[in-house]
């Protein structure tokens, strides 16, 4: 795991496959995702502070894999949305992607993931919702990915954690491996409206300024 730091109170967690983020509030922190379940120990060598939360962007097993460990450890609160909670505690099966068939090779070239452990979600969010990290975190609901996705937004340090709805692998772009393209895209649009400095992805480089322009020129581009 590689940790970089992007601005103050935001280093990026950088894994094999995918990316956690650290958000610190002095002695507080939160971590958005939290990498595939081999990451635990490597992430829990990294928290200089308070574990209070851990922010659960969607299922998938490279953002929840190492959760259900580090909420154990910590006695952090778990974070996600309401539809994407049962798949995250082991209630439920997430739907697979429609891949399209540029994506395909991608996905086959792509090495197994351990599965995530069951974990559980202390706060079921909504679209709208505010949590009480960086000045204020707003709960971006961008389905399409999965069903029950979700994006932050911090209007404060003009920030934003996109989780998968939205790449930045050589450009920025719509998120690969989505259940309905369709919706995926209209949550891009979405994403695209705001007005933000730092754009910080679940794969991919991190945009430290200008992000706005970044992600309105991936709407412009994608039907």
């Amino acid at each position: 795991m590689e940790i970089i730091g992007l601005r103050p109170g935001l280093r990026m967690l950088r894994f094999p496959v995918g990316a956690a983020y650290l958000w610190q509030d002095g002695d507080e922190l939160t971590l958005v995702d939290t990498g595939t379940a081999d990451c635990a120990a490597e992430v829990d060598g990294a928290l200089d502070g308070r574990l209070r939360r851990i922010v659960l962007t969607h299922w998938h097993e490279d953002h929840t894999g190492a959760a259900a460990e580090l909420a154990g450890r910590h006695g952090a609160a778990v974070v996600a949305h309401r539809r994407e909670a049962p798949v995250i505690r082991g209630e439920a099966v997430g739907a697979p992607p429609v891949l399209e068939p540029f994506e395909v090779p991608i996905r086959q070239a792509l090495p197994p993931l351990p599965p995530a452990p069951p974990c559980r979600v202390d706060h079921e969010v909504e679209d709208g919702d505010v949590l009480a990290f960086g000045g204020g975190a707003v709960v971006v609901a961008v389905p399409g990915h999965t069903d029950g996705s979700i994006a932050l937004h911090l209007p404060g340090p003009s920030v934003l954690f996109t989780g998968d709805a939205v790449a930045n692998v050589g450009r920025t772009m719509l998120g690969v491996f989505n259940t309905d393209r369709a919706r995926a895209v209209e949550s891009l649009h979405r994403l695209a409206e705001l007005d933000v400095e730092t754009a910080v992805f679940g794969h991919g480089e991190p945009i430290t300024r200008g992000a706005a322009t970044a992600l309105r020129g991936a709407s412009a581009a994608t039907g």
